[in-house]
């Protein structure tokens, strides 16, 4: 428990104290933002910000956890590395992206099949993996099975259909936080609801493993605490941030942040087995991510746009609301959306120790 309040306090101080230099460093070495024409005029202003902040949310992150263990002296174990490796992977993937654009003076980076090809190869190796490393009672990082809150028995998916389950939870949430960054704050304060939840979430499994007796609602997960250590220090790290990335932004966490932060949260889908529970958990995303379907289901067939503009957030905004307005009430969403999936989490287990 105490590594768990050692990472998060760690990953926010070194977030919160990294994160002015970088402002500083970036700004010095010309790496602003570049802002798309056809979004809200009230963006504009915001062109030549600072870009590529989510360095210190992983830079952060791994300190965290690192010092964590250091002062815990706890073992590493393999659930939580293989999430922080592929957190790191797409946070890679995401700063060539974010550079490339700056370079390139214009707000895109790397082509859409060099993207593509990053997030699934690191989306197969972290699959691959993930179902292996077996502890003493035979349970891998990773699950064969569809899961929900818990494994479900009768929805087997094999090893291959796992690694394509994957590869396709990573990649729809990857770029799901990716579309939710728009505005100042709204990624990073979103995902920190969500990493919140998810350091309860690990922590009771903790609490409740079956490694420690088949008691009723035990559940069989690899590593839970070492995975509320990564939560934790993932939750700090984007408290920290944000404090430097809320309206008005000093720096944005640019594509390197988004896409290791919608990584990480399909990592810990995966290891946590709530897989689809997260869809709950980060309703804010899943709207995000739907508003933009949408818009090119209706605009291609019936040539007309559903929203004045899509991702979702932006049509508020062309509507007449403050920035401010908008993020707010986006959070108070990723709120709702969070205590829902945390009650969904609970009552299932409830229901099983009460049986």
């Amino acid at each position: 428990m105490k590594g768990v309040f050692i990472a998060a306090g760690v990953a926010l101080a070194v977030s919160i104290l990294l994160t002015p230099y970088l402002i500083r460093l970036f700004a010095r070495q010309g790496l602003g933002q570049e802002i798309r024409e056809e979004g809200p005029r009230t963006h504009r202003s915001k062109r030549g910000t600072p870009t590529m902040g989510g360095v210190a949310i992983l830079l952060a992150l791994w300190l965290g956890y690192l010092v964590a263990h250091a002062v815990t002296r706890e073992p590493m174990t393999a659930s939580a590395l293989l999430v922080l490796g592929l957190t790191t992977a797409l946070g890679i993937v995401g700063f060539l992206d974010d550079f490339i654009g700056i370079v390139r003076a214009r707000n895109l980076g790397l082509n859409k099949t060099g993207k593509t090809i990053g997030q699934f190869l690191t989306a197969t190796i972290f699959a691959v993996l993930a179902l292996r490393f077996a502890d003493g009672a035979g349970t891998t990082p990773g699950s064969p099975y569809l899961s929900f809150v818990r494994d479900i028995a009768f929805w087997s998916l094999g090893a291959v259909g796992f690694v394509v389950l994957a590869n396709v939870i990573i990649y729809a949430w990857s770029n799901a936080v990716n579309l939710t960054d728009g505005l100042d704050g709204l990624a990073a304060g979103s995902s920190a609801l969500v990493l919140g939840v998810y350091v309860i979430i690990s922590f009771w499994q903790f609490r409740n493993d079956c490694s420690a007796g088949a008691a009723a609602g035990c559940y069989e997960v690899r590593d839970p605490l070492d995975v509320a250590v990564v939560a934790a220090a993932a939750m700090g790290a984007c408290i920290g941030f944000l404090w430097w990335n809320a309206a008005p932004a000093g720096i944005f966490m640019g594509d390197t942040g988004s896409l290791a932060l919608g990584g990480l949260l399909a990592g810990l889908s995966i290891v946590t087995r709530t897989e689809l529970l997260l869809l709950v958990i980060g309703g804010v995303f899943v709207v995000e991510v739907l508003s933009v379907s949408l818009q090119i289901l209706v605009f291609r067939t019936v040539k007309r746009r559903m929203f004045r503009m899509a991702p979702f957030h932006h049509h508020f905004e062309l509507g007449g609301w403050a920035e401010t307005t908008v993020i707010i009430r986006f959070w108070l969403l990723g709120v709702i959306c969070a205590a829902l999936g945390l009650g969904v989490f609970f009552n299932e287990w409830f229901g099983l120790v009460g049986a």
